[in-house]
């Protein structure tokens, strides 16, 4: 009996100390985020992937997941290259970027990697570096896919003029050159030219304006980016008259699918850039999985006046909330 009471004595002392011990911390990990700049919404919505996949996979595997978002306001490839080494210096674990420019990226993607960060590149690659994984649409199908829309609409006849955004940036010299092959199957469409500017929404609508201007001709506009979409009244002629297909479904896009002016869009995954990316650094930091391919290609998304409202919905949660 009195052994027995000694037992339980000190079975109770051992429950009272291992309470008295402070709970095990869950492991904190940081990954950073940079994209190509910090107003253009497709970035924001990368942006709350990324932030929800880190609660998401964090309760899953116990962890506390920091999105640290090193993004310059406006394209700027060397900025980015800074934003990855003090990522690199700051202990990030992983880290995901969309490549303004390839080229002068690739060396610094390839430094954090050797100094065992493992680095995702999501929307706009850097083929050459040695990142592990890129997420993002097949960027030849996309200009093909924008091209064949427009000609569908443009019943494979007239003048066309492609918009392209930054002319360094890899993704869209791939979607422009998509574009022009796509527009060899009709000989009824002549392309007038491929139009770059800054990737503002102000520059992208100056830049329509300007070329319409000086080229009135122009009855097509296929847009390999949705930038000047994010303004309003920023396409000029009336419904119908200039046809017009865009990629991208962002809000302020999806007016132009109600007014008439654009037909179709065609939405990237741009919450999911930011989500499957912690994905797949999770994949790699925590479980020692590789992907299945390193090129993880993510679909577009058609929007027209028929599905235009129930896709507007999706934007209540891929955007940060005001």
């Amino acid at each position: 009996m009195k052994t027995t009471r000694l037992l339980r004595l000190a079975a109770g002392l051992l429950t009272a100390a291992a309470l008295a011990l402070p709970a095990r911390a869950e492991r904190e990990i940081t990954l950073g985020l940079v994209a190509k700049s910090q107003g253009n919404p497709v970035f924001q919505a990368a942006r709350v992937g990324a932030e929800d996949a880190a609660k998401a996979l964090g309760k899953a595997h116990g962890l506390k997941i920091n999105i640290d978002w090193r993004t310059p306001n406006e394209e700027d490839a060397q900025k980015q290259a800074e934003a990855i080494e003090q990522l690199v210096l700051a202990g990030a674990e992983g880290i995901a970027v969309s490549c303004t420019d390839a080229n002068k990226l690739t060396a610094t993607i390839d430094r954090a990697v050797e100094n065992g960060v493992p680095v995702a590149t999501f929307d706009s690659d850097a083929p050459a570096s040695k990142r592990f994984v890129t997420y993002g649409v097949d960027d030849i199908e996309c200009g093909r896919q924008t091209m064949a829309e427009l000609a569908k609409v443009m019943h494979g006849q007239g003048i066309v003029a492609i918009l392209a955004g930054n002319q360094t940036a890899p993704n869209l010299q791939k979607r422009v050159l998509g574009a022009r092959e796509e527009a060899k199957k009709y000989p009824g469409i002549t392309i007038r030219d491929v139009y770059y500017h800054k990737e503002t929404p102000q520059d992208a609508a100056a830049k329509v304006e300007q070329v319409m201007q000086a080229n009135p001709d122009i009855t097509g506009w296929a847009m390999i980016g949705g930038w000047p979409l994010f303004t309003e009244n920023a396409l000029k002629w009336a419904p119908g008259t200039v046809q017009c297909v865009s990629v991208d479904a962002l809000p302020a896009q999806l007016a132009y699918i109600r007014s008439g002016h654009v037909p179709v869009l065609l939405a990237q995954q741009c919450y999911q850039w930011g989500y499957r990316s912690v994905e797949h650094l999770i994949n790699k930091i925590i479980l020692k999985k590789d992907p299945a391919a390193v090129v993880d290609v993510s679909a577009l998304i058609p929007v027209t006046k028929d599905t235009v409202d129930a896709f507007a919905k999706n934007w209540a949660t891929w955007l940060p909330k005001s």
